[in-house]
């Protein structure tokens, strides 16, 4: 009687168990040619989308990763994009989204992202510099962008490639992404000034930041169209703690009685506002209104009196990948640049 064969232990069309995977093992599952097979993870212009979707398919289910060392011989690059973010900034809301965007812009592509964070009390330049420096990554993407940013100034001068969240006084030369806060702040304001308010409080982000005078100067501009009160809160800022939020409400509103709305940069400080409001023993959506920006559906479940505007960070995070993947691979191509301009307030 004849015994059945086992299986080989090895089969034809897959990699031995005990194998790592390479290119070539993905050259002959696939039946292509180990430059095509690279060229596809790539992601090169001249290779159809449907093989590399086949390619990646099949580096996917065999486990295959890159030897960033070789390919770092191979090409000068790293294949790595690296986000550089303050550790003290909100990260429940706004920034999450826009880790998670940056992210998403990169998946099946041959870049992944790092995040390089930067502390309160540490200078700013030191992340750029040591990224640059010791060629940890093919490109940056930053945020928290001043006016004369000098992390864009020194990454200009460095010809390293970058994307930035917010502009630049330079930004007619760098890739960039931005949400227009001008137009928000002067829509907010014109809507509140439509609600019969007379006096709005402008809780702004830190003034250093660029998007901050730029929603200051919004804000003005519809107050003083619209002849009302416009003050800009001093001691604080929509990065400041919430306590500290919820204090400088109580005084104010108990020094300024004629405030009757505040407008916030952030998530974080509209709720808080909200709190010194309450604690105050006003109303909001009565007494005071509370107007604020977000990057999640999250306000009106908190208070549903709340007057919001949504900052689409999904597609911010994307495009800033798309603009840094770019600055990498074309450097001689005319920057990518997108400003996010509102249309109507939320509501």
């Amino acid at each position: 009687m004849s015994q059945q064969k086992a299986p080989p232990e090895h089969p034809s069309d897959g990699p031995a168990k005990t194998e790592k995977p390479t290119l070539k093992t993905i050259a002959r599952i696939s039946g292509l040619a180990v430059p095509t097979v690279s060229r596809a993870l790539n992601d090169a212009p001249d290779i159809g989308s449907e093989t590399k979707k086949l390619i990646r398919r099949i580096a996917t289910e065999i486990g295959y990763v890159p030897n960033r060392a070789g390919v770092r011989l191979r090409t000068g690059r790293t294949n790595v994009i690296s986000l550089v973010m303050s550790t003290e900034h909100d990260l429940m809301t706004h920034n999450a989204r826009l880790i998670a965007s940056v992210a998403s812009g990169l998946r099946n592509t041959p870049f992944h992202m790092i995040m390089t964070p930067f502390f309160p009390d540490q200078d700013r330049m030191d992340p750029v510099r040591y990224i640059v420096e010791t060629g940890s990554a093919d490109a940056v993407i930053l945020n928290q962008i001043q006016p004369q940013d000098p992390r864009v100034a020194y990454l200009m001068d460095r010809k390293f490639p970058f994307a930035t969240h917010g502009r630049t006084d330079w930004a007619d030369q760098h890739p960039y992404y931005d949400f227009d806060n001008r137009a928000f702040a002067y829509l907010a304001t014109d809507e509140l000034i439509g609600r019969g308010r007379k006096h709005i409080l402008v809780i702004a982000p830190p003034q250093a930041q660029n998007y901050a005078l730029h929603m200051i100067d919004g804000a003005q501009n519809a107050a003083k169209a619209g002849r009302i009160g416009c003050t800009i809160a001093k001691g604080i800022t929509s990065d400041s703690v919430s306590g500290e939020i919820v204090d400088f409400m109580i005084d104010i509103l108990g020094r300024q009685s004629d405030i009757d709305a505040v407008l916030c940069a952030s998530t974080s400080s509209a709720m808080a506002a909200v709190a010194g409001i309450e604690k105050f023993g006003a109303t909001v959506g009565q007494e005071v209104d509370v107007y604020a920006k977000e990057a999640v559906p999250f306000l009106k479940l908190f208070r549903a009196d709340i007057l919001t505007m949504s900052e689409q960070v999904n597609t911010a995070g994307e495009f800033l990948a798309k603009a840094a993947m770019q600055a990498v691979r074309h450097p001689d191509l005319a920057p990518m640049q997108e400003l996010e301009v509102p249309t109507s307030a939320g509501g």
